[in-house]
């Protein structure tokens, strides 16, 4: 008999949470403003708000924070961790930043200018909110097939490779870069194939163009290129990390995913103009060049965490777990974007509450039923998130509407999947009783999910 499959790890230490009831949830919820983001940690059971910055780390970088060094300027934990960056990617220029969406401040305040369009695969909402905010244009040019989330497709996160070459032929010269977002996020945590990639280079090549990877989980989208793409399983993790990233002139990294730390980010390329562009914003937006927002110890346990997660065993557990979700809604018939992504299970609100018109969100509804059935905090990823059209003014409902349900890494065990699952099939249940949404009483102009209050209907 096959043996059954286990964790690639053991529990060291553990964190108590503790349930609440129902009319605490109640008051909780409506005190913020129906925003899960308002909500207090403690006021949440399982929270799944996110995969970032909520790992638990491993006991070497537990270690290796020991060894942190906080000098100011030239600190060895830098050169530790570019040396590690510069191995997995080969991208020889490394600037840290204090998280993801600093990277792509700093390197977008280089390259991005009023007027410019940027293409890409589902640009995230950072990532779309720092090209808008300096008046340019983020172009998705996503499969279209991205869109039906009951169709089982492999790398449903690629670029369309004609949509890509037709912004290119119309564009050209406002297009400072394409961007690749890999795993998709915005499109179900979707990842991106080795050959799309190869595609999307040969593009840019023909116009003169260089490519960037938003790499928040770029571990994660190599595991499903070994396990999905033809030519790649008796590959290593980290020689298609390598693979992928050679196809690339840089990127930005949110380290809170897939460096499975709490805070850090980086920026990494192979051109000298990029680095000493990007160089000018880091010091004013971030701080010296050799710590960029991080400390020291942050460094090494980034330096660790990056070498640890492009091992298979390490990939194979996270993911598994993902997929048991996927497999418990399965038996209960509740509808999200497939296959099961890498970092959470997307699950698919227009297709469950039916009843909620779309200009009453019907994920940020989703979201507040799941939290008031068990105390569960997921993420619209929907018409909240992609904000106003910076142009129009009016709400884009052009999109997905989706609850994400992200899974921390090596935080929950397959129990909390399975509580996770019963109270979404609760909600599931009694889908048809639920007619009515949300409305914004007050929003931010940009990334207006952070920090919207909404009224109930």
């Amino acid at each position: 008999m096959e043996l059954p499959f286990a964790e690639s790890w053991k529990i060291k230490m553990v964190e108590p949470i503790r349930k609440s009831t129902r009319e605490e949830r109640e008051q909780w919820i409506r005190e913020a403003h129906y925003n899960v983001f308002q909500l207090r940690s403690e006021q949440v059971y399982i929270d799944c708000i996110t995969d970032s910055g909520t790992g638990a780390m491993s006991d070497r970088q537990w270690a290796a924070m020991m060894l942190g060094d906080e000098s100011y300027a030239g600190a060895k934990s830098f050169f530790h961790l570019k040396e590690v960056i510069n191995r997995l990617t080969g991208f020889e220029y490394v600037i840290p930043t204090h998280q993801g969406r600093a990277a792509e401040n700093v390197l977008f305040s280089h390259l991005v200018k009023e007027g410019d369009v940027v293409p890409g695969n589902s640009h995230f909402d950072t990532t779309k909110g720092h090209i808008e905010s300096r008046k340019a244009t983020a172009l998705d040019c996503t499969i279209d097939e991205a869109k039906d989330t009951q169709l089982e497709l492999p790398f449903k996160g690629n670029v369309d490779p004609a949509k890509l070459e037709k912004a290119l032929a119309e564009h050209a010269e406002n297009i400072p870069f394409i961007i690749v977002t890999i795993t998709n996020n915005t499109a179900g945590g979707q990842p991106v194939s080795m050959q799309n990639l190869r595609e999307v280079r040969a593009i840019a090549d023909r116009y003169g163009k260089r490519v960037v990877l938003d790499s928040a989980r770029f571990a994660e989208n190599a595991y499903f290129i070994k396990t999905r793409e033809e030519g790649y399983s008796d590959r290593s993790i980290k020689e298609i990390v390598a693979e992928m990233f050679s196809l690339a002139d840089g990127m930005t990294m949110s380290a809170k995913k897939d460096g499975i730390v709490n805070m850090g980010g980086f920026i990494a390329t192979r051109h000298e103009d990029w680095y000493e562009g990007a160089k000018r914003f880091c010091i004013p937006f971030e701080g010296y060049l050799t710590y960029g927002g991080m400390n020291g110890r942050d460094m090494e346990a980034l330096a660790v965490g990056l070498d640890e997660n492009t091992e298979f065993d390490n990939l194979d557990t996270r993911i598994r777990q993902v997929q048991y979700l996927a497999a418990r809604l399965d038996e209960f018939g509740i509808p999200y974007q497939r296959p099961a992504g890498g970092h959470a299970i997307f699950v698919d609100a227009s297709k469950i509450l039916t009843n909620v018109p779309k200009e009453e969100f019907p994920a940020q509804t989703l979201t507040i039923e799941l939290y008031l059935e068990a105390g569960i905090r997921g993420c619209e990823i929907g018409y909240i998130l992609a904000d106003r059209d910076p142009v129009t003014r009016e709400n884009r409902f052009g999109g997905l509407d989706l609850l994400r349900l992200c899974v921390p890494r090596r935080v929950y065990t397959n129990n909390h999947m399975d509580v996770i699952a019963v109270a979404l099939k609760n909600v599931f249940d009694r889908r048809e009783e639920i007619t009515r949404g949300v409305r914004i009483a007050w929003e931010a102009e940009l990334m207006r999910h952070f920090t919207v209050k909404l009224e109930r209907l």
